[in-house]
């Protein structure tokens, strides 16, 4: 399946193409050549249309593999076509780089027709800004495990294009509270308090554009919202050739099945909004609140992001930066007790021979 998928090369020297994130360019590995998106895209435009041409009689043709049932449903062979190496890959994916010569390989198939992406934010920051991230991330940590500090494992950091859908709606929010004010008098004798109490209705539409949700089930929720904000005023129009250099996926997660992520959002933005709009009351409880949805445009859009997945007996641990921002997230470290405890002894030590010198003394 080498006509299936497309390396993206040197035009000059033959030498492996990456997009750069500092120049917004696609730049030679060993020449330092580089080109402007555009030019890439007309250079590789009949090559990546025959890929995907090649792809659809590949994908229904029998495979030559003897796998299984199951395999045969989750996973698909390319071979390198700078190489030859056989590339065994996840059916979603999209983007890799060969492990052989290292030349980034685009499956085009993946970005066609109904796959095509709307937008993608192409990577602001490289690869050594997310190492200082995930350096500075670690710094500190006297207990952490040497597997997390050395430097081989830091250096494992991935670039991926993470697959998302961006939902456009409008919400209509009516709402109603109950509120009081109190005032406070006084009299020769007395302190009077007055409470007084209103009923406060609130209305309105409250439209929203691009609400994201991670479109990858291999992708914690979690995570990819915590990396947020991305920046919209750098989302261009999608072309393949920001993709070499980086991995990537289709979506597995359809906009159908991941609207209600979106929903809740726009609920609980909505309400948000019409609360903020109250105010000068002393007590407010909500009575009432019915929010409505209309939904509008969905958009298909790749975002970029750092990744460091690795374990440490048997837990799995992920750190991840916005390629975009910077912002950086990871779980909660873990703690190497054989560290712990020969650090305990030395300070007892230590403690032990000052006590003893200020004792002689």
């Amino acid at each position: 399946m080498s006509e299936s998928v497309t390396n993206y090369k040197c035009p000059n020297c033959g030498g492996p193409l990456h997009f750069d994130s500092a120049s917004q360019k696609v730049i030679c590995d060993f020449c330092g050549s580089s080109f402007d998106i555009a030019e890439i895209e007309a250079m590789y435009a009949e090559q990546n249309e025959q890929a995907a041409i090649s792809f659809e009689e590949d994908d229904a043709a029998p495979d030559y593999l003897q796998w299984t049932e199951d395999e045969q449903a989750h996973m698909r062979a390319y071979s390198c076509p700078s190489c030859g190496a056989e590339l065994i890959c996840d059916v979603n994916t999209a983007a890799i780089q060969c492990p052989y010569c290292g030349n980034p390989t685009v499956v085009p198939a993946q970005f066609t027709g109904a796959l095509k992406p709307d937008y993608v934010i192409p990577f602001k920051l490289d690869k050594e800004a997310a190492v200082k991230k995930l350096k500075s991330f670690y710094k500190g940590k006297t207990f952490l495990p040497s597997a997390f500090v050395n430097e081989n494992h830091i250096q494992e950091i991935k670039g991926i294009y993470v697959p998302f859908w961006l939902y456009d709606g409008t919400a209509r929010a009516d709402m109603s509270y109950h509120g009081t004010r109190v005032h406070t008098t006084r009299t020769a004798n007395d302190i009077i308090t007055t409470t007084e109490h209103y009923q406060i209705t609130r209305s309105g539409n409250v439209r929203f554009k691009h609400i994201p949700a991670d479109a990858s089930s291999k992708m914690p929720d979690e995570f990819m919202d915590a990396l947020e904000p991305f920046n919209y005023i750098d989302m261009v129009p999608f072309q393949m050739s920001y993709m070499p250099g980086y991995l990537a996926d289709k979506y597995d997660v359809s906009a159908e099945d991941n609207a209600n992520r979106a929903d809740v959002r726009m609920r609980n933005s909505a309400a948000a909004a019409i609360d903020s709009t109250v105010h000068g009351y002393e007590t407010l409880v909500p009575e009432r609140r019915s929010i409505g949805l209309r939904h509008d445009q969905i958009n298909y859009a790749f975002f970029p992001i750092w990744m460091l997945t690795t374990q440490w007996r048997g837990k799995n641990y992920m750190f991840a930066m916005n390629g975009q921002t910077g912002k950086m997230i990871g779980d909660d470290l873990p703690v190497d007790y054989m560290k712990f405890f020969l650090y305990f002894i030395v300070m007892s030590v230590v403690l032990i021979a000052v006590i003893w010198l200020l004792f002689l003394r």
